[in-house]
């Protein structure tokens, strides 16, 4: 199976992490690099992700194990012809880029009530179920075909900070394993009504969403 692999042309966790999981399995891997265009430094109250800066970039670890790296200059620099494409990290693509091609994202949320950025803070905040989504990707934020919604195991004691690591290890073991959610489906039971598409969440927004914490946990674990 042809996989094509959507990253920054920088150093990110989540894809090294992902990619050293694929090298386990039987793909034929191609990376695509893509210019990182840096956000705006901001104060938060909860980190609920790990440094994704503190990696080694895609271009020295394809390097490393033979593997074809692309450096694209916009998205529709990505070629069709390969079965799938995984988006280990990039900004929304272009009609032009998702035309053609099956490109699948792991979106940290249960869409379609969770869309947009900072899903776990404003799943927390929302009083909705935490979890993943595996879904195909078209040229509209988080509303592509959805293949499988996976829940992210919560426990009476976690703190916010277990919960966002479970959280963010769910969402890389999710995508490193696409191929098994393909063949075999699974959903998140609830009703998920269709909520707009989030931005960053404001800090005082994230001091409400921590005093919410401790009976969103009473209510999912």
């Amino acid at each position: 199976m042809k996989i094509g692999l959507i990253g920054y042309n920088f150093p990110h966790l989540k894809s090294e992490q992902i990619f050293h999981n694929l090298l386990e399995k039987d793909y034929e891997l191609e990376i695509f690099l893509l210019p990182f265009i840096s956000r705006k430094k901001r104060v938060t109250l909860i980190h609920h992700r790990p440094d994704q800066t503190n990696s080694i970039d895609l271009k020295t670890i394809g390097e490393k194990y033979s593997i074809r790296v692309n450096l694209c200059e916009n998205d529709f620099d990505i070629p069709n012809g390969f079965d799938f494409y995984l988006i280990l990290g990039s900004n929304i693509l272009s009609k032009d880029c998702v035309l053609g091609k099956k490109i699948i994202n792991c979106h940290p949320g249960i869409i379609p009530s969770v869309r947009g950025l900072d899903s776990f803070k404003f799943s927390i905040m929302n009083n909705i179920e935490l979890g993943i989504t595996l879904h195909f990707i078209d040229d509209k934020v988080d509303e592509g075909e959805i293949i499988s919604t996976i829940k992210t195991p919560i426990y009476i004691t976690d703190s916010l900070e277990t919960l966002s690591r479970r959280h963010y290890e769910n969402e890389i073991k999710i995508l490193s394993n696409f191929e098994q959610y393909l063949k075999k489906p699974v959903f998140v039971e609830g009703d998920f009504s269709k909520l707009p598409p989030t931005m960053r969440m404001k800090i005082e927004d994230e001091s409400i969403m921590v005093r919410k914490f401790d009976s969103y946990i009473e209510s999912f674990s």
